[in-house]
C-alpha cells in the first residue's frame, strides 16, 4: 500500500527539480532546551524535527534524564492533546504514530515523571507541510564528486574546466563551488532475516556514520523489511540515531525495491542534499516493482544513493551486486562491497566524506518548458582526465493537472428529477473515460443575470412579466446574487450584481415595454457581466420574439448569433431561455439550453411565466456538480468534448458539452 501511496503522488506531483543549496529550514523547527529546573526531569523531543510530505508511520523520539538519586518512573507521548503512547520500561522513550495528515498542523508533547514525583515537559509544533508550484524551471542544481583515476577526490577545479550538457544542448553555469552542503541522510537498513547474523556489525558501523554529521546535517533511521517499517527521524541528535539502529531487529522478508520507492516519497520539502544509505544483501523476494521503478522514482526525488552490499546469509548474488551497481550509478552515488563486516567501518568514511564534500553546479536551462519530461545532464571535466560522478538528469516540473468541474441535472422519463450517486456516472472526455474524484449537490450561491425583453411586442403581457420577475426574486437565496438587464432596441443595465433585492424590486417597478428586440446584444452582454466572477453562474433570459429591430424587417444587434455562441462556450454559465409565444426561435433557444447544460422553457400563455420562473428556481436547486482530474494534462487551450452519461437506463443527463483546457 505505501509504494503505491507512494507511485500515486509522483504521478501527481510537479516537484521543483532544482533550487540553489540552503540551509534545511523545514527541519529547523524549534527545540526546547533541556530543563534546567533542579525539581523537573529533562525531557527533549529529537524526532521528529520536521515534515516529509507523505503519509506515514514515524516514531516520536524523547532524551529524557532524570536528576540525581532519582530515575524515570513513565514517559507519556500527545500528539494534539490525546494520548498516543506511555514507555515505563526505560531507554530508549519512543512510540510509533502514523503522521497521515502531512497538511495539518500537530502538536506533539513529551511528559516525563521521575520517582520523585517529578515532571519534566517538551513540546513541540509541526507546521503543516506546503507544496510549492513552480512556473518556470528557475535555476538546476547539479552536485558532483571528481576523482582521479586512483579514486582520489579532486580539489580547486573552476568553472572553465567543466563542460555542461543538457540533452545535447551547451549550458551555461552560473556557478561553480566545491563546498560542504547541508545533508540529509536516510539510513535505509535492510533488516529483514537474512541479514540477521550482520545487525551488530550494521550497528556499529552507524555510529561511523554519526561522528561525521555536522549542525546542519540530518538523518533518518528507516529500517525495512517487506515494508518500510517506522521511522525515526529527521534527526540531528546522536543519541537518538543510536537508539533507533540498536532497536531494529531483523524478521520477515526482504522487498528493497518498493522500500527505496516508498523512502524516496519522504524527501519531499526537505531541502539541501539528499543522500540514502542503502545497506542490504540485495536479496529482494518480495518487491512489486523492477529495478527500472525504483531508479526512476529516486532519481525524480533528486536523490543520490550509496549502496553497501553485505553478504547475508546467502551472500549476495550476482543479480544482487548487479542491482545495487546500477542503483549507485543511476542516481549518481556509489556501490560499496566490503569483503568481511570488519570493513564496513571504513567503507563508512569514504562514504561520508564522498557524500558531503560535492562540486556544486548550478545552470539556468535555456529549454523553460514545464512538460514533466526526463532532461538528460552530461557533465565532464575539460580536458577529459578526470572521473566525474553526478546525476544523469532530471524531469522537468510537469504542468499543473487539469481539473474541469461541471455542474449537470438528473431527471427521470417523466422529467422528475433525481437523487443520484457517483457510482451512477460514467464521465467522458473526448472519447476518454475519466475517473470522478469529487461529486456533491451543487449548493454554492449562484450569480445570475436576468435579461427581460422589453420590446413593444412584451407590452400586453407587462403585468405578468413583473410579477413572473418579481417571484424569481423573492425565491432566491439570500446568499444568491442578482444582476438585471432589459432590452429593446438597445440594452440597458438595469442594475449590477448584487445580493441587495431592492434595487431589483425598483428596476421591475419601472419596466415598459416599447421598441426592437436586441436579443444578440442582451445575450452577450449578460455573459460578460458574469466574466471573471468565480462559483456558479447562470443567464435567465426571457423574450418573445426573434432578434430584429424596430420595424421588425433587420437584425436588432450589433452582435451576431456566432458571437453570443464563441462567449458561451468560452465561459461556463448555465443558460435558461423562457420563450412567450410562437414568435420565437426554439431551435436557437434549445440551442443555447443545451449547450450549456441549462434548460430551456416555452409558456403558451402569460398566466404561465410565473410558473416557468419557478422551474428555473428548482433546476438551479437540484443541480450537481463532478470533477476529476483530465487524462489529458496538456495545457493547450483547445476545447474538450465532454459528455456525462448514467450507468442505468431511465436516467437523462444534463450538462454542459465540455470546457477550454487552460492555456498554460
Amino acid at each position: 500500500m505505501e509504494v503505491e501511496e507512494a507511485r500515486r503522488r509522483r504521478r501527481e506531483r510537479a516537484r521543483p527539480r532544482s533550487a540553489l543549496p540552503c540551509v534545511l529550514a523545514i527541519l529547523l523547527a524549534p527545540v526546547a532546551a533541556w530543563a534546567q529546573s533542579s525539581s523537573a526531569v529533562s525531557v527533549r523531543i529529537t524526532s521528529p524535527l520536521g515534515r516529509m510530505g507523505e503519509p506515514g508511520t514515524v516514531r516520536i523520539v524523547g532524551q529524557v534524564r532524570a536528576q540525581s538519586g532519582r530515575s524515570v518512573s513513565a514517559v507519556r507521548f500527545w500528539v494534539d492533546g490525546a494520548l498516543v503512547g506511555t514507555v515505563t520500561a526505560g531507554p530508549p522513550y519512543a512510540v510509533e504514530w502514523t503522521d497521515d495528515n502531512p497538511f495539518q498542523r500537530r502538536e506533539i508533547l513529551v511528559e516525563a515523571e521521575d520517582t520523585g514525583g517529578g515532571i519534566g515537559r517538551d513540546r513541540i509544533v509541526l507546521e503543516p507541510y506546503v507544496i510549492t508550484e513552480l512556473a518556470e524551471i528557475t535555476s538546476v542544481l547539479v552536485e558532483a564528486g571528481v576523482y582521479e583515476k586512483n579514486g582520489r577526490m579532486v580539489r580547486g577545479l573552476t568553472a572553465p574546466e567543466f563542460v555542461l550538457e543538457e540533452d545535447g544542448v551547451r549550458q551555461k553555469p552560473d556557478m561553480v563551488a566545491q563546498e560542504t552542503v547541508p545533508t540529509t541522510f536516510a539510513l535505509l537498513v535492510d533488516s529483514s532475516q537474512s541479514m540477521g547474523r550482520n545487525m551488530d556489525f550494521v550497528r556499529a558501523a552507524a555510529a561511523r556514520l554519526v561522528a561525521y554529521l555536522r549542525p546542519k546535517d540530518h538523518v533518518l533511521v528507516a529500517p525495512f523489511s517487506r515494508r518500510l517499517r517506522a521511522i525515526t527521524g529527521p534527526t540531528n541528535d546522536p543519541r537518538t540515531i543510536n537508539e533507533a539502529v540498536a532497536a531494529i531487529d531483523a524478521r520477515g522478508g526482504t522487498a528493497m525495491r518498493d522500500s527505496m520507492i516508498a523512502i524516496a516519497g519522504r524527501f519531499e520539502g526537505i531541502e539541501g542534499r539528499r543522500v540514502i544509505v542503502l545497506i542490504t544483501d540485495a536479496y529482494d523476494e518480495h518487491s512489486e516493482s523492477s529495478l527500472e521503478e525504483a531508479v526512476a522514482a529516486l532519481k525524480e526525488a533528486g536523490v543520490t544513493v550509496y549502496t553497501v552490499g553485505i553478504g547475508g546469509v546467502a551472500g549476495i548474488s550476482l543479480k544482487g551486486h548487479d542491482e545495487l551497481k546500477a542503483i549507485a550509478a543511476g542516481t549518481g552515488g556509489r556501490a560499496f562491497f566490503p569483503a568481511r563486516p570488519i570493513d564496513l567501518p571504513g567503507v563508512y568514511d569514504v562514504l561520508a566524506s564522498d557524500a558531503q564534500l560535492r562540486y556544486l553546479v548550478t545552470y539556468t536551462p535555456s529549454n523553460q518548458k514545464r512538460d514533466g519530461t526526463w532532461r538528460a545532464i552530461t557533465l565532464r571535466t575539460y580536458p577529459e582526465e578526470y572521473l566525474v560522478k553526478a546525476r544523469s538528469g532530471y524531469f522537468a516540473p510537469k504542468p499543473p493537472p487539469v481539473r474541469p468541474v461541471l455542474e449537470f441535472t438528473a431527471l427521470d422519463t417523466h422529467s422528475r428529477y433525481l437523487e443520484i450517486s457517483r457510482e451512477d456516472l460514467v464521465v467522458i472526455e473526448d472519447g476518454v473515460e475519466q475517473k470522478v474524484e469529487t461529486f456533491q449537490e451543487a449548493t454554492a450561491p449562484v450569480s445570475i443575470v436576468l435579461a427581460l425583453d422589453s420590446s413593444g411586442s412584451m407590452r400586453r403581457a407587462s403585468e405578468q412579466v413583473v410579477a413572473a420577475a418579481a417571484s424569481f426574486v423573492e425565491a432566491l437565496r439570500p446568499e444568491d446574487s442578482l444582476g438585471v438587464l432589459t432590452f429593446a432596441d438597445k440594452v440597458n443595465l438595469a442594475h449590477a450584481i448584487t445580493t441587495n433585492r431592492a434595487n431589483t424590486i425598483d428596476t421591475l417597478a419601472g419596466y415598459r415595454a416599447e421598441g426592437g428586440t436586441a436579443l444578440y446584444d442582451a445575450l452577450c452582454d449578460a455573459l460578460l457581466m458574469l466574466k471573471g466572477l468565480k462559483g456558479r453562474r447562470a443567464v435567465v433570459v426571457l423574450t418573445d420574439g426573434r432578434d430584429e429591430d424596430n420595424p421588425g424587417t433587420g437584425p436588432g444587434s450589433v452582435r451576431t448569433w456566432e458571437s453570443v455562441l464563441r462567449l458561451l462556450q468560452d465561459q461556463d454559465v448555465t443558460m435558461f431561455p423562457v420563450g412567450l409565444g410562437t414568435k420565437i426561435d426554439p431551435d436557437r433557444l434549445n440551442l443555447l439550453a443545451t449547450f450549456s447544460g441549462g434548460q430551456a422553457y416555452f409558456p403558451q400563455e402569460q398566466a404561465d411565466l410565473t410558473a416557468e420562473f419557478q422551474r428555473v428556481i428548482e433546476n438551479l436547486r437540484h443541480r450537481y456538480v463532478v470533477g476529476y482530474t483530465s487524462t489529458n494534462s496538456a495545457r493547450d487551450g483547445k476545447w474538450r468534448s465532454v459528455e456525462i452519461r448514467a450507468r442505468s437506463a431511465g436516467i437523462r443527463i444534463t450538462s454542459r458539452k465540455g470546457y477550454f483546457a487552460p492555456a498554460r
